[in-house]
């Protein structure tokens, strides 16, 4: 009688608890559409620009944005997907789950504190499988991780068995071949605190959609799908700003509009050469393994030349075009906040981001120069060409620096020098 009072004592605390949490904890659903190039959303890559943590949401899940925290980075949720019977008397329960995949899958037990307590990997068949799990007394997430599928849920354990917690496999029910079982998608929860920043990354074949986001409620995220592809076959991610859409990445072509090869000049004397009056690109440091997060380094006569350098439908931004942007965000050449908001948040050993939201998703990264001697240099700079010619020997270009807070668009240095490059739509 005494261990049944002290059950149904600790059964009516966890109702509490659960009711408690459900009553005072922020829960918003987001869910995604596609318009434009593309009318499906294939995954999004979300990041939580103020903690700096990121998931994935797959095609066809909502993201959930909780404030309670699991201390789990990672969890989904599916109504139909994980399947928990107990015996509370015995300790032990039985998890049920269908693997869409056959495939390595692991399952685990969580403590409320983020503490893995129990876990088992073990390769599955495709189909419904059935696990066993032995927890002393408390609440737990059970997670699990396969092939394309993930899964959790909150259980409680009422034994009075403190035995070492433990998992063992079951059995396998197989799938028809003719007939797949039928398994809700998981949605994909994420820690978030009221006024943080998020950042979605809508992914869809080819195409590429930034948005970026601070919720107060449940809503839909729409991804317009833009194309922006370079005379190289490169596509780029592209984020709107006000009424401006700009690429979300440097470029990073070896050829203009009309076909022509962009010569690569890998010496130092070869920028350095006074007569040097046609386009020309390098690497990052003349490492081609910094092409696709830092873009490629071109001189101002690449950016100008006839060939048209930009993906069809852009163009490369005049400076009048970036004060508009800079405007937006917040001010330009020594009033404050601009290059804040453009900055990426992700740090690299070229970038400090101390003061880095990038909440207009333009996402700006440290990529220095080559100078006109051929050097490289400056990289905790983002130095970004403009259209815009000052006479015969200077170009335009506008630049930020990792530790401070201005776009400055006064820039006027030699055409020879090696910098980014960006576009804007048409």
């Amino acid at each position: 009688m005494k261990n049944n009072y002290t059950r149904a004592l600790f059964a009516a605390a966890i109702l509490m608890f659960f009711g408690t949490l459900q009553s005072f904890a922020t829960e918003y659903t987001i869910s995604f559409t596609g318009s434009g190039k593309s009318t499906t959303v294939g995954s999004v890559e979300v990041k939580n620009l103020t903690q700096g943590t990121m998931v994935t949401v797959p095609a066809g899940s909502n993201l959930i944005l909780s404030d309670v925290n699991t201390g789990i980075n990672q969890l989904s949720t599916s109504k139909d997907g994980l399947r928990i019977s107990s015996n509370s008397m015995e300790g032990k329960c039985a998890v049920s789950f269908v693997a869409k995949q056959a495939g390595s899958t692991q399952i685990s037990a969580y403590a409320l504190d983020g503490r893995k307590v129990a876990a088992m990997t073990k390769t599955l068949q495709k189909g419904e499988n059935s696990f066993q799990l032995a927890l002393p007394a408390g609440t737990y997430v059970i997670n699990v991780r396969g092939q394309g599928f993930t899964y959790s849920s909150k259980m409680v354990s009422l034994t009075s068995n403190q035995a070492k917690p433990d998992i063992a496999f079951v059995g396998n029910v197989k799938q028809n071949a003719s007939k797949d079982l039928k398994s809700a998608n998981a949605d994909v929860i994420m820690y978030y605190l009221p006024e943080e920043i998020l950042l979605y990354k809508g992914i869809s074949g080819n195409y590429a959609t930034i948005v970026t986001d601070v919720p107060t409620a449940s809503k839909t995220t729409n991804f317009n799908f833009v194309e922006c592809k370079d005379a190289s076959g490169n596509y780029y991610a592209t984020v709107k700003i006000g009424d401006q859409t700009w690429m979300a990445e440097n470029l990073r072509t070896t050829k203009y509009r009309n076909n022509a090869t962009i010569p690569n000049l890998t010496l130092a004397a070869d920028w350095g050469n006074a007569a040097l009056v046609t386009g020309a690109w390098c690497y990052l440091n003349n490492a081609d393994s910094n092409d696709v997060k830092f873009g490629k380094i071109y001189n101002w006569f690449a950016a100008s030349d006839p060939g048209n350098i930009a993906p069809i439908g852009w163009h490369v931004p005049t400076v009048a075009e970036y004060e508009t942007l800079g405007n937006l965000a917040g001010g330009v050449d020594g009033l404050p906040v601009a290059a804040i908001k453009l900055k990426s948040t992700e740090e690299t050993r070229y970038w400090v981001t101390n003061w880095a939201t990038n909440e207009t998703g333009f996402s700006a990264r440290g990529g220095g120069k080559c100078n006109s001697a051929g050097t490289m240099n400056d990289f905790n700079y983002c130095y970004l060409w403009t259209a815009s010619e000052i006479n015969a020997t200077n170009g335009t270009c506008v630049f930020m620096v990792g530790a401070t807070d201005d776009l400055n668009i006064t820039y006027s240095p030699g055409k020879r020098n090696g910098f980014s490059l960006r576009c804007v739509l048409d």
